[in-house]
């Protein structure tokens, strides 16, 4: 367990692996154990950090903001502090959202950008997160956390295949303040990137399950027409969580698009194989 002291909070992260750094963001309400098999994989060839946001996981929860924008000044904070001049950037939704917006304003962090279930556009959220960001409605689900948990176990096979997911979302959810809950989401439903991605010069390889209940996965789409150059992988078999439903070809297909210099403008991932 490794941290850093901001002027706005401890930012907490983990560290697996040796060579060229690659940085992990994970998603609204998640932590950076979304990434362990991940950093597992990838630590064989980079050094791999996972980092929690500000109000997640073990990071610092005494803000009075939790915007995307805050998030992005935390990555450039994390990275002028451990000495990372450049690295790839590795997001899974609203992560995903947060690293394009790094390389939007601050290119020269970004040397390539990887999303996965992103939202590019806040109203392709489903229906239920846009409803989280309203006061009144994510101050009745923070204070009825133990049912807002067993809807999570009773939905967990619509969002992924993975088991472990309601215990993996129970446990980061203890770690979660109301204010972070709530004013992250409602950030994230006010986003447009659109007007913004034409500036995206470095590689991006979007990352987005057929199947996904969580993101509208045609975000594909407008990634794809905002960023010509931009590679897209779509994996029939998955949903939200990529990485979770389908590990192997996710990690293969990142690892390629990290290493080599051109890829296939849309791939299709058909494979069920974990």
């Amino acid at each position: 367990m490794s941290s850093i002291t901001t002027d706005q909070g401890i930012v907490h992260y983990e560290v697996f692996g040796r060579g060229q750094p690659v940085i992990l963001l994970h998603g609204w309400l998640g932590s950076w154990g979304v990434w362990q098999e991940t950093m597992a994989y990838l630590g064989r060839y980079y050094r791999a950090y996972a980092l929690d946001f500000w109000g997640f996981g073990e990071s610092g929860k005494k803000r009075d903001s939790y915007d995307v924008a805050d998030f992005v000044s935390l990555v450039d904070q994390f990275m002028e502090q451990l000495g990372i001049t450049q690295a790839p950037l590795v997001g899974h939704s609203m992560g995903g959202t947060v690293a394009l917006s790094v390389a939007i304003q601050f290119p020269h962090r970004v040397s390539r950008v990887a999303v996965i279930g992103s939202p590019i556009v806040g109203s392709s959220l489903s229906f239920a997160l846009k409803l989280a960001g309203y006061k009144p409605i994510a101050f009745l689900v923070y204070h009825q956390m133990t049912l807002f948990k067993l809807g999570i176990r009773l939905s967990a096979p619509l969002i992924t295949k993975d088991p472990r997911w309601p215990d993996m979302m129970n446990r980061d959810l203890s770690q979660t303040t109301l204010e972070s809950f709530l004013y992250s989401i409602a950030s994230l439903r006010r986003t447009d990137l659109r007007p913004f991605l034409s500036q995206i010069q470095v590689p991006v390889l979007g990352m987005y399950g057929d199947q996904d209940v969580i993101v509208n996965p045609n975000q594909w789409l407008v990634l794809k027409q905002g960023v010509p150059h931009a590679q897209i992988a779509r994996y029939e078999a998955a949903g939200h969580f990529i990485m979770l439903d389908q590990p192997q070809a996710f990690v293969h297909r990142l690892q390629e698009f990290l290493a080599e210099e051109t890829q296939p403008d849309i791939l299709r991932v058909r494979t069920t194989a974990s």
